[in-house]
Formats: structure tokens, sequence, C-alpha cells
């Protein structure tokens, strides 16, 4: 990245934490190097910027969110973001054309880059987040020795609702959990209620 892209990206962010706070909370210790798959709750198209703006300067090189081809390139704005600024993953969600949607997710991996994925596949407007797809239990068999980081966007379904244009101003907190790895023939659907069930208890609990 050059220096005007990182300029850009550090404004970005910068705006990101302003108004929606993106404050970290680690919950197992400080964040290391070590290559990762975030998996997230989804609930805005703020999401990805808050989960870059949580982590530390000197990790966000190494990761790459993943998103849809089709929004981040609907756009001569958002194709500068997703290709300079964030370099985005970009996947076809509607499966057009040859080859597995995945396979710029393996690519990326096989790198050494971290990635930012939701397991949903879709966005929320709930708080907790849907049944996960499986497309993070192929990605976690293939890749047993990356670790598995669960993250929890608490009130972003409020700040940035689907179909607002414009952000709700309140304090968004980015909550990170210990990581775990994908136990030794875990069945799919065990591993994906698992993962879910990870990104659950990183919620907070509502009061009596």
């Amino acid at each position: 990245m050059n220096i005007l892209h990182a300029w850009q990206r550090d404004l970005l962010l910068g705006a990101v934490r302003l108004v929606v706070g993106a404050y970290p909370v680690w919950r197992d210790g400080a964040p290391n190097a070590r290559q990762k798959i975030y998996i997230s709750n989804h609930t805005s198209h703020v999401d990805t910027l808050a989960i870059l703006a949580a982590l530390p300067r000197a990790l966000r090189d190494q990761v790459r969110p993943v998103a849809a081809r089709d929004y981040w390139q609907s756009g001569k704005a958002k194709v500068h973001i997703a290709r300079n600024l964030l370099n985005v993953v970009l996947i076809d969600r509607k499966h057009e054309g040859e080859g597995d949607p995945l396979d710029p997710v393996r690519e990326a991996l096989r790198l050494g880059h971290s990635i930012i994925i939701f397991p949903e596949g879709t966005r929320s407007a709930e708080a907790l987040p849907q049944p996960f797809k499986s497309g993070l239990f192929r990605l976690a068999s293939e890749f047993p020795e990356i670790e598995l980081c669960p993250v929890y966007l608490e009130n972003l379904q409020r700040v940035m609702p689907k179909g607002a244009l414009l952000p709700v101003p309140l304090i968004c907190k980015v909550n990170f959990g210990a990581p775990v790895m994908r136990a030794a023939d875990e069945p799919k659907q065990d591993f994906l209620q698992r993962t879910r069930d990870l990104v659950v208890a990183l919620a907070p609990v509502p009061a009596a």
C-alpha cells in the first residue's frame, strides 16, 4: 500500500471510530500477529470497517476482509476503497461463472493473510447471528492450522440498520474472543453450531 492510500485508509477508519466508536474488547488478552480467520456477526455495511478500526495498526496490513463483488464493484468510490484501501477479497456470492466462489479466499490464506468473514452470508437486523453457512467449515477443514477468532459487533445493528443511508451515532464495541481450532473429525453441523455459539457468547448479557 502506498503512502497516499495508507493515509486515506487511516482517515476512513478514523471517521468510523469517531462516529461509532469501534472500541476493541479483547476477551483473551492482547492481540497477536498469528494468522487468523476472524468470524463475526453481520448487521451493517459498517461491520468490516469497524473490525479493521478496532484492530491494532500493526495487524491491519495482514488482514483482508471477504466481501461480495457485486456490492464493492457498484461504484468508483467503492472500487477504490475495496481495492486500494482495504485489500478486499472479492467473491461472487451469486455463484456466477466458473470455479468455486471460495477460491479467492483460499488464495489469500495460502499467501499468509488473515481474513474477516461473516459466516451468516448476509446481513441481519437481529442482535444475534443467524445460522452459519458451510463455507466456514470448508475453510477450517482445508486450513486446520489457522486460528478461528470469534468477533461480536455490539450495537452496529442499531448504528447502521439495514436500509439506512446514514449512521446513528451510538457507541459500538468490537468484542474479540479467544481463538479456537476445528476439532479433528468434528462434524460440519457441530462445528458450525459451536463457532456460532462462540460469537453469541461475546454478546452482552441483557439486563434482568
